[in-house]
């Protein structure tokens, strides 16, 4: 019967490739932080970060749903979020763009700074807001119009195009970008909603990148996804990040240490661990993420 230290040398093999497990045995033995300790242990901060969060908190009426997080998001980076069920990472990920804002009984305190600026101060307008930080939802949401008008709808609303010519150049290079253009190019007029599953998450992607986003946030893209639909996003991850900083949450694992470049774990509210993504599923220094990423629960 396998123990939970197999678990960890075969997840730490599985991501990087290998059958040497001496370097894993030596990371299993690494002392760890105590589990009652929730204080966010890692680097948290980065040197160019596009977003910086201080001391945020956010409450649903009485219910204490994220606790005193601080973190930078970088510069063209690819920040991954794990953690079990009910954990706060979708909750804090939709903090980033102020989609909390639709939930009344939500209040969130703290600072988030994206270039400096305080997205929650009160001069602040949601709705460009949104466009330089897009998200990308775990289901699937395209509108019910034709290919190309799901995708030149951002631009249109935002003011971003002066003419037909410049919004078709717009919609070819985000349609192009998402990875999606052989499939569709000669059908635009054809409805989003008739597409693969994976088309549809690859046109809502499209849709993002319209608004010429800062920032993308991607909420569990890949989870009502197959497996190869799985890798074409995953590819298309990769790509975007030379002009995007994107931040996903995913309760695969494996798909967080092929995307991500830095990865957070966080526990009941909590900001737990932080750090290379390579070092978190090698050598993590907090028990609960070991706990986590060993299966111990999830």
């Amino acid at each position: 019967m396998a123990t939970a230290t197999d678990t960890a040398f075969d997840m730490r093999n599985a991501l990087l490739g290998t059958d040497d497990t001496s370097e894993a045995t030596v990371a299993v033995k690494t002392s760890k932080v105590d589990r009652d300790q929730r204080q966010t242990v890692g680097i948290p901060f980065v040197e160019e970060p596009r977003m910086s969060c201080r001391e945020v908190d956010v409450y649903y009426d009485d219910k204490h749903a994220i606790k005193n997080v601080s973190i930078d998001v970088g510069k063209n980076e690819v920040l991954a979020m794990i953690g079990p069920s009910g954990c706060g990472k979708s909750t804090f990920l939709r903090c980033l763009n102020r989609m909390n804002d639709t939930v009344a009984s939500c209040r969130v305190t703290g600072e988030i700074l994206l270039d400096d600026i305080n997205i929650y101060d009160k001069k602040v307008d949601v709705v460009p807001l949104r466009a330089q930080v897009g998200m990308v939802f775990q289901k699937p949401n395209p509108f019910p119009k034709s290919i190309f008008d799901n995708v030149a709808y951002g631009p249109k609303i935002h003011g971003l195009v002066s003419s037909k010519s410049e919004l078709y150049d717009i919609v070819e290079y985000s349609i192009k970008k998402a990875g999606l253009w052989n499939e569709v190019s000669d059908r635009l007029d054809q409805p989003g909603t008739g597409l693969s599953g994976g088309q549809q998450q690859r046109l809502c992607i499209a849709r993002a990148i319209a608004v010429r986003p800062e920032v993308i946030l991607m909420d569990e893209p890949c989870s009502a996804l197959d497996p190869i639909a799985t890798a074409t996003i995953e590819d298309l991850i990769t790509e975007l990040k030379e002009n995007y900083t994107i931040v996903i949450v995913t309760h695969n694992m494996q798909q967080a240490a092929r995307v991500s470049q830095r990865t957070a774990y966080f526990h009941l509210g909590d900001l737990v661990e932080v750090g290379p993504t390579d070092r978190i599923f090698t050598n993590p220094r907090h028990q609960l993420t070991e706990d986590y990423i060993t299966g111990r629960f999830g």
